[in-house]
């Protein structure tokens, strides 16, 4: 069985998730006659008892048989969703693969722009800090400090994020969430139910080879997916990370603000530090004015500022190297960091979240992977950005070396008088270029975290037509910006402001360490002994450092902590709200049989016209639809529901976006659409490119299920009604038995005379001609696809119900607080899903609903 298992998962991995139904049987339900009643497919019910036919004629279906039934196993079941899903005309690859060499290095110049520019002004402060908590008494403590710098550049930013944790990206998107949903498409780790095995058949939903460390990813992805517990925890850890990621948004602006215009004070020598307060606060505001302007020309515009910003680095590294001490050569050798703790002892340990600041921007590296490739990357930061960087820090120390006094500006203190003012120009440009980058990358965690249920709905902009990811959201713009004038306003001091950083800094690289971990087990499935070496030095190295900073936590970096608590809580109420709100619609969902009781015209008049109901469920028919009938005189001829649902994938290419389902029998023309969009995809389409699109998958889906119909008629040479009956049923020469055609709409129990109608006008009768049969097959194509455009022509409508939800009575105390006050005023507060559509007013109709969770 294991063996089965493991081959089972091969072919899985390897891609042939297409054909995997064609070779997996399925449990069907048989009664004593041994006629076919009802199928179950595991992998298609998750427990909502949603059951489908077969070929094409999807109809979702709550029934359940009570006469006495036992379970054989059968061929395969053929879904509509799976069968759309797999109508894909080719496989969409990464812009950034197979990338020329001319490309790359063009690429390469541009990362500088976009990816470095907040590890390219660390050495602004670095030092600065540093020497605040452990001041110089001797050179020793210079090379000590020096040592520790080089070091951790090396490790951190080079070893860890340029040589492993850029590779753990979801197809060319880094950060948090890309990992996440990485994690979430190899395994079903998503607290929230509404998978589908359709999903898996998107042709950028790539799954890597499995390596001979196969049995151990499965134990693990089995462990994984049957604990609740672990799921949460792996879900708070990625919530944790990304509201630290936010909180960088909000110290990186301050920090290289405050640190570039605290140049003033060396070339000005009247300039206080209230004065570099009002400065840095002008720049702050108008930074944050013009980030709706977007950042689509960034890479290429600022791509030359920052090339000049690093080879001035280099240059004045080499320049203090050559005129005062080039023995600081000797940090690289780590005994230096011995003795510099020896020495300093806890002045030296406080002193850790200073050097920390030298590898700030480690994290934007791969959070802003999805505008480069990784090579690119990986290029301009070897040999380019860290040859400069460690020059840069060679440079101060050799000039501390002979000024042990002008620690407190050691950047600016360094540079020759002839070159400062152009260098603090230049400095000046990449701190708000490293600032309004970081901005960005904010927003794109908050986008990714809001598709993936993890974040109220905000306002979206995007910016640019070329890049989708290249985003600007009003309200946390604004929002940052107060945060950041506050942080600048009350801890006017760079040093404290500089704890604060590496507080949020290194959150976020913890929570990456971890989440690569489980990454390098259950995907890469790499040699043990090499993932707990990463885990043990990488995860070792940061809680020192975090030690350190805590340990400083009072000075005022403690507000970022309380502002990363505050966005952890409502990202984790959020996704706690929504879950159960989920849940409730799932177990409230109304009956197949009502809807068959109702008959074709729902016990209400049918009048002309679409009407899309937009609803969460991907299966079975909301609750929701209930209160329609019963408050409106009339609904439509035609009835959409509508699932808008994000996998977990950054793009969704547009030919894969909708998937189709009968519900109900033909006549009563009610259909189940799920919209699918990955987390980094743009819902920009207006209602009536949506309506459009929409419409001509659904006469696609209608055509395809005609053609099996066809098909079916054609390969069945038969004049009897009763062998027609059962040519569904073939038996291979295994003893196998596969179900090819469609279920006849008689087979359905408790439908109405008009629905007993349509079935048997649909039945062949003895002695009818396949030729006959075949014309009357296209006239009700026809017919169909007639009544489409008709009820198109009619105009569409979206059907909306306003839910509010509600804590149950014999709720405990905490989970009403969290539900009836602070869920509450989320939603209350939060933007329509329909708002993305600019839907007019006249279209709308909304019905309210109470959700008792």
């Amino acid at each position: 069985m294991m063996d089965e298992g493991l081959e089972r998962e091969r072919d899985r991995q390897n891609g042939r998730l297409a054909s995997m139904d064609s070779i997996e049987s399925r449990w069907v339900f048989q009664d004593e006659d041994d006629s076919e009643i009802d199928s179950v497919d595991r992998d298609t019910v998750d427990g909502d008892g949603d059951s489908t036919p077969l070929n094409g004629l999807e109809l979702d279906s709550d029934d359940e048989d009570n006469a006495e039934q036992k379970l054989i196993r059968t061929g395969p079941r053929i879904d509509s969703f799976d069968v759309e899903a797999l109508d894909v005309p080719g496989a969409q690859k990464n812009d950034y693969e197979d990338v020329s060499a001319g490309r790359t290095i063009l690429l390469a110049f541009q990362t500088l722009g976009v990816v470095f520019g907040d590890v390219g002004t660390s050495p602004l402060y670095t030092f600065s800090v540093m020497f605040s908590k452990a001041p110089v008494n001797s050179n020793e403590d210079v090379l000590g400090a020096l040592s520790l710098v080089l070091y951790t550049l090396i490790l951190i930013p080079l070893v860890k994020y340029v040589l492993i944790v850029l590779w753990a990206n979801d197809d060319g998107e880094g950060g948090t969430f890309a990992l996440y949903s990485l994690l979430c498409r190899h395994a079903k780790v998503n607290l929230l139910p509404n998978q589908l095995p359709s999903d898996a058949r998107i042709s950028s939903f790539r799954l890597k080879v499995p390596s001979p460390e196969l049995e151990r990813s499965l134990k693990l992805k089995e462990r994984l997916e049957a604990s609740l517990t672990l799921k949460k925890l792996l879900l708070i850890l990625v919530l944790a990370g990304t509201s630290m990621v936010i909180a960088d948004g909000v110290v990186t602006p301050a920090m290289s603000v405050m640190s570039a215009v605290g140049g003033l004070k060396v070339g000005v020598s009247g300039v206080k530090q209230d004065q570099v307060v009002m400065i840095s606060v002008a720049f702050l505001v108008i930074l944050f004015s013009v980030q709706q302007y977007g950042t689509s020309k960034v890479g290429l515009v600022v791509g030359p500022a920052l090339f000049i910003w690093f080879c001035s680095l280099g240059g004045i590294g080499v320049y203090n190297l050559i005129k005062y001490d080039s023995r600081v050569w000797r940090a690289f050798n780590p005994v230096h960091i011995y003795y510099y703790f020896k020495r300093n002892s806890t002045k030296a340990w406080y002193s850790l979240g200073g050097c920390l600041l030298c590898a700030t921007g480690s994290e934007a590296m791969f959070a802003d992977l999805c505008y480069f490739s990784v090579r690119s990357v990986q290029l301009t930061f070897m040999f380019l950005v860290l040859p400069c960087l460690l020059l840069g820090y060679l440079g101060q120390a050799a000039y501390l070396m002979e000024n042990h006094a002008d620690t407190t500006q050691a950047f600016f203190s360094s540079v020759p008088s002839g070159a400062f003012w152009p260098v603090f120009l230049i400095a000046n440009i990449a701190a708000l270029i490293a600032s309004r980058a970081m901005t960005t990358a904010t927003f794109s965690c908050i986008k990714q975290s809001t598709a993936l249920g993890c974040f109220p709905r905000l306002k979206i902009v995007h910016t640019s037509r070329k890049f989708m990811g290249q985003i600007y959201i009003p309200g946390m713009n604004w929002f940052l910006l107060a945060l950041s004038l506050v942080l600048v306003c009350s801890i006017s001091s760079i040093y404290e402001i500089g704890n604060a950083y590496a507080v949020a800094e290194l959150g976020v690289m913890m929570m990456t360490t971890i989440l690569v971990t489980i990454v390098m087990l259950l995907i890469w499935q790499i040699n043990i002994l090499i993932v707990l070496s990463f885990l043990i030095i990488f995860l070792g190295l940061e809680l020192t450092f975090f030690s350190s900073v805590l340990w400083s936590v009072g000075d005022g970096s403690w507000i970022i902590l309380v502002f990363a608590v505050v966005l952890f809580l409502i990202m984790y109420i959020w996704n706690y709200g929504s879950k159960l709100k989920y849940e409730t619609e799932v177990k409230q969902k109304m009956s197949m049989d009502l809807l068959r009781e109702l008959g074709p015209n729902l016990g209400t008049i049918r009048a002309p016209g679409i009407g899309l109901l937009y609803n969460e469920l991907a299966k079975g028919i909301p609750a929701i639809f209930g209160h329609f009938l019963t408050t409106l005189p009339a609904v439509h001829s035609m009835i959409i529901f509508v699932c808008i649902k994000y996998v977990p994938l950054p793009v969704v290419p547009q030919n894969e976006r909708f998937l189709f389902r009968r519900v109900c029998p033909k006549s009563y023309h009610i259909f189940r659409c799920v919209a699918r969009y990955g987390y980094k995809d743009a819902r920009k389409e207006n209602h009536h490119t949506f309506e459009q699109l929409l419409i001509e998958s659904l006469e696609k889906f209608i055509r395809r299920e005609a053609q099996e119909r066809s098909l079916e008629s054609d390969g069945d040479g038969s004049n009897s009604e009763e062998e027609y009956a059962f040519s569904r049923v073939l038996v291979a020469p295994n003893g196998s038995v596969y179900s090819l055609g469609v279920p006849l709409l008689a087979d359905f129990r408790g439908t109405g005379k008009a629905v007993m109608e349509e079935s048997t006008s649909e039945e062949l009768k003895p002695g009818t001609s396949s030729e006959s049969l075949l014309s009357d097959a296209e006239q009700s194509l026809d017919k169909e696809l007639s009544f489409i455009r008709k009820a198109k022509e009619s105009g569409v409508v979206y059907l909306l119900g306003h839910g509010d939800v509600r804590a149950r009575k014999d709720s405990w105390f905490i989970k009403k607080l969290i539900i009836n006050y602070f869920y509450a005023f989320l939603r209350k507060n939060s933007r329509r899903g329909i708002a993305n559509l600019s839907v007019p007013h006249s279209h709308l109709v909304q019905v309210g609903m109470q959700y008792m969770v």
